[in-house]
């Protein structure tokens, strides 16, 4: 009997053992998965963090390149006239270095949406880039830049007829001007115009495929519009209606608003000669790209009604289903 109870009890303290054991073995688990957690938690969080400094960086020096780049292509440039690129060039690149390194948007829009501002930048760096490459044909002539100033001669020929964006482009020169000056003005106008016209047609291209917004990514309306207040004034869906025909409308009209107020302004004072190289390759690009950005700014407002339209269709039809299962 004392040998049973013996061997019983010992057989309870190795029973006893073996859980300690388990419970030890699960305890260093657990603790060690939630270290392991923490540390991939904070690699993630530093991995992001990299990202976007890295990101931000990259888009500041990109700025810079664009604000230089007549400067670099251009062969009468004067000292002063670099010096004050630079500086303009590097408060630009600070500037966009501080947005896109911010956790929130304050003035670029669709941030979080790409290739949004993507093709934005890349149709203002062609269109600089190739009316630089025009002007410097002038001087030291290549087969680029006589390619190009054919395509936009003829791009610029061919858009030239009354009331259109081209010729009210050449009525914001000075009435003394050169029949060579006033060529420059078209051909720069039609090149500058062909580009702002191929960019929008990339961006429709992403729309209408589907890859505007990203499929697989939440469209967040606030961090995506800082300068749009979806809290004040009104339905969401139709103020982003109204925006989208106001930016619509004022794409079209700016071309052909832009040399009469140019006009207006210039009353009492010379007109525009377009003398300077610099001056016509930043006033052409400006005329071209404005409109464009609006158009494109409209669209992709259009696109974020439309979804936000989608959305409260499918809230409405799984409450009404959840209604009829209750029921």
């Amino acid at each position: 009997m004392l040998e049973q109870l013996i061997a019983g009890f010992v057989e309870r303290r190795r029973k006893l053992g073996k859980i300690e054991v388990i419970r030890h073995k699960a305890r260093e688990g657990i603790g060690t998965r939630g270290w392991q957690s923490t540390s991939f938690d904070r690699f993630e969080g530093d991995k992001a963090v990299v990202s976007q400094l890295t990101g931000a960086l990259t888009r500041a020096v990109l700025i810079m390149v664009l604000v230089a780049t007549p400067s670099m292509l251009l062969m009468d440039v004067t000292t002063d006239t670099k010096q004050m690129v630079a500086l303009v060039a590097l408060f630009l690149g600070l500037l966009t270095f501080v947005e896109y390194n911010s956790t929130y948007p304050s003035l670029v829009e669709f941030r979080y949406a790409p290739p949004f501002n993507r093709i934005r930048f890349l149709m203002l760096f062609a269109t600089v880039f190739y009316l630089s490459m025009i002007e410097r044909g002038k001087i030291t002539p290549s087969t680029m830049t006589e390619f190009t100033d054919a395509v936009g001669t003829l791009i610029g020929v061919s858009m030239d007829f009354p009331y259109s964006p081209v010729r009210l482009a050449t009525l914001m020169m000075s009435s003394g001007a050169s029949p060579e000056q006033v060529a420059s003005v078209r051909t720069a106008a039609g090149m500058a115009y062909l580009i702002s016209l191929v960019s929008l047609a990339v961006f429709l291209i992403a729309l209408k495929s589907g890859n505007w917004p990203s499929r697989g990514r939440a469209l967040n309306v606030w961090t995506n519009l800082p300068t749009f207040d979806p809290t004040t004034g009104g339905d969401v869906v139709l103020r982003l209606q109204r925006d989208v025909r106001v930016n619509i409308a004022l794409g079209f009209l700016l071309p052909l608003l832009t040399p009469a107020l140019v006009m207006i302004s210039s009353s009492g004072f010379e007109p525009l000669s377009m003398t300077s190289s610099q001056t016509l390759i930043w006033t052409i690009t400006a005329w071209a790209f404005l409109p464009a950005s609006l158009f494109m700014r409209g669209i992709a407002m259009g696109r974020v009604a439309e979804m936000i339209q989608e959305r409260r269709k499918a809230n409405r039809a799984q409450i009404a289903r959840e209604g009829l299962a209750t029921a």
